[in-house]
């Protein structure tokens, strides 16, 4: 435990390229899923995906299946879709390799009594069993996921707890992070993996390739 470690109130994780090292799972997926619509609409597919990381996934599959797939997609053909990438993502994810330094951050919280939840742009019923799967549930008071937006789940918990956003502290790995944070108040750390070329955030934002707590003040 980092003796410097700020006194949050409580913290917030995304879980993909936060907790877990499962980004490339789900651009995997987005490959398979649009498959049938050739090699140009995969490739546009993925690279939507990872440039709109944090979005919530019936959004995201909706706007690929009508830009990029030329595909006006009725309620019950997406909820077809969002089912097939749940088959191909869930065993994956769940035996995917920790962040470095996600285990050991969830340890101090715990540690310090600090409460940690996780704040997900995956469906909220796959992400709870994700989190239960991996052992990772005794880590967090509550484990949040779409449709309902980053900010307002966050906006929720800052109400029902008391939280003082400033006191708060949200990890995540894309801009959609960033910006729920930044909508409602809470301060920001950014997961740059090792080898980008660059960050995808604001200059002002500090940023670690590792989930640390102790950077930050």
């Amino acid at each position: 435990m980092h003796a410097t470690m700020p006194p949050w109130q409580a913290v917030f994780f995304d879980f993909d390229g936060v907790i877990a090292d499962s980004t490339d799972v789900k651009a995997r997926a987005f490959a398979t899923l649009f498959a049938p619509y050739g090699a140009d609409v995969q490739e546009a597919v993925v690279r939507y995906h990872l440039d709109n990381g944090g979005m919530p996934r019936h959004e995201k599959i909706r706007h690929c299946f009508i830009t990029y797939a030329g595909k006006q997609v009725t309620e019950t053909e997406l909820a077809q879709a969002g089912a097939t990438f749940s088959s191909l993502v869930l065993e994956e994810v769940v035996l995917a390799p920790l962040i470095p330094g996600a285990l050991m951050s969830l340890q101090q919280l715990q540690q310090m009594n600090i409460p940690a939840f996780v704040v997900s742009g995956t469906p909220h019923d796959e992400m709870q069993l994700i989190v239960q799967r991996k052992g990772l549930g005794y880590f967090f008071q509550e484990v949040h996921g779409s449709p309902s937006s980053k900010a307002a789940i966050i906006t929720d918990i800052l109400t029902r707890y008391s939280f003082t956003p400033d006191r708060c502290l949200f990890i995540g790995d894309a801009l959609a992070d960033y910006q729920a944070a930044e909508s409602t108040g809470l301060c920001f750390q950014g997961i740059v993996p090792h080898g980008a070329s660059s960050s995808i955030f604001p200059e002002n934002v500090r940023t670690s390739a590792v989930v640390t707590l102790s950077l930050y003040r």
